[in-house]
């Protein structure tokens, strides 16, 4: 039997449930059927998912476009991956919001808004992953891994149960640390992480926030990086706060008790948010478990008083008699690859770009992704498959 034509059948169940109302899913998809007919004959293949949905109130689904799909499956990871439902499920949930929001209720100010992704194959962040929504130039705007945008091109699309956002591009679902930083060209931070051994822990807990320092800050202290070996876990575990996600609104002047159980003081000064001395050049790069934060320095857990210099245009770092190596490179990368096709890392364009979080640009070497995401491949490829395309 075609995909095609499961979708009535696979979608019969939400008509009845919600006999008699103003418009169902089924006939809300059915009026963007010019737009939606890829995603439409997508659900045919997830019964589960489509049954779920039946049964739920109060959300919102972003649907991306035929070319928004078009455009992914076209993309070289999409074509050779193999199937796989259970990604595919996955991909879809992390398209729909716990919650109705209508285009009028999005701001510049970012939300982070659960989805209904929580299977902890995937995600590990209480109460489901999370999406990034704002406005960005009068249009409203999603982010998801590695601050990949899509933009809503029709909002608003309501039925009984919530409303539909049509998007130009397919949502991207979060990864695990390590996978996050190779495609963000972070190769030092992930270095050090594989040298000091504690990727496999920091990819195993839940609900983290990371504040990881770009490779020019790790190259800042190139020269004493050979002497860090022993201390180097608890310098990482320093830059690592457990049990609890801080999206940039989230960020206020406090103290936080990191991993190691020593306390980073976070301060906001005109708009731009300090850890010790160091900035946040990047807010809000979403990972499974959590929240990344790309600072400017690496954080000395022996050195917690010192305060930031916020008129200069760099940083000295935290660590006496430090420099860069004598080659210049960046250390920890010996043996460390990075992505094969990079894209600037997205930030906001807006005027409020994260709350309260300064825009930077690619320059700092905190940015470069992979053009079709992380992990793309893998959790995409099986579209095509079922989309008969």
């Amino acid at each position: 039997m075609q995909v095609r034509n499961i979708l009535p059948v696979a979608l019969a169940s939400i008509a009845l449930a919600q006999e008699g109302s103003q418009r169902n899913l089924t006939a809300a998809l059915a009026s963007q059927n010019s737009s939606l007919s890829s995603l439409i004959t997508l659900l045919g293949s997830q019964p589960g998912l489509v049954g779920a949905l039946s049964q739920a109130q109060n959300i919102t689904i972003l649907a991306p476009s035929n070319a928004a799909l078009e455009a992914f499956l076209a993309s070289p990871g999409a074509q050779g991956a193999a199937s796989n439902p259970g990604l595919i499920t996955a991909i879809l949930q992390y398209h729909v919001l716990t919650g109705t929001y209508y285009a009028s209720q999005f701001t510049e100010e970012p939300r982070f808004i659960p989805t209904l992704l929580t299977n902890e194959t995937y995600t590990n962040v209480t109460g489901g992953q999370r999406v990034q929504a704002q406005t960005v130039d009068g249009n409203v705007t999603f982010y998801s891994a590695l601050r990949e945008n899509s933009t809503v091109t029709a909002g608003n699309v309501n039925f009984t149960a919530g409303t539909i956002h049509i998007i130009d591009k397919v949502l991207s679902v979060p990864q695990p640390i390590p996978d996050t930083l190779r495609a963000a060209n972070l190769t030092a931070a992930l270095g050090a992480i594989e040298a000091a051994n504690v990727g496999p822990a920091l990819t195993a807990a839940k609900d983290l926030t990371i504040f990881i320092p770009n490779n020019e800050a790790f190259r800042s202290i190139g020269n004493l990086t050979a002497n860090l070996t022993a201390a180097l876990p608890s310098i990482l575990q320093y830059h690592v706060v457990a049990g609890s996600v801080l999206y940039s609104p989230d960020i206020t002047n406090t103290s936080l008790t990191t991993l190691n159980g020593g306390n980073v003081t976070i301060r906001v000064i005109n708009g731009t948010v300090y850890v010790n001395e160091a900035e946040v050049l990047i807010p809000n790069v979403l990972i499974s478990n959590g929240v990344v934060h790309v600072i400017d320095n690496v954080l000395n857990p022996n050195n917690t008083s010192v305060e930031p210099d916020t008129t200069a245009s760099t940083r000295p770092p935290a660590y006496t008699d430090a420099g860069t190596a004598t080659d210049g490179s960046n250390p920890f990368t010996s043996g460390i690859t990075g992505p094969t096709s990079t894209a600037p890392l997205a930030t906001e364009t807006g005027p409020n770009n994260g709350g309260g979080v300064r825009s930077t640009s690619s320059s700092t070497e905190a940015g470069p992704i992979r053009t079709a995401a992380v992990g793309a491949a893998a959790l995409f490829g099986g579209m095509a498959a079922y989309m008969n395309i």
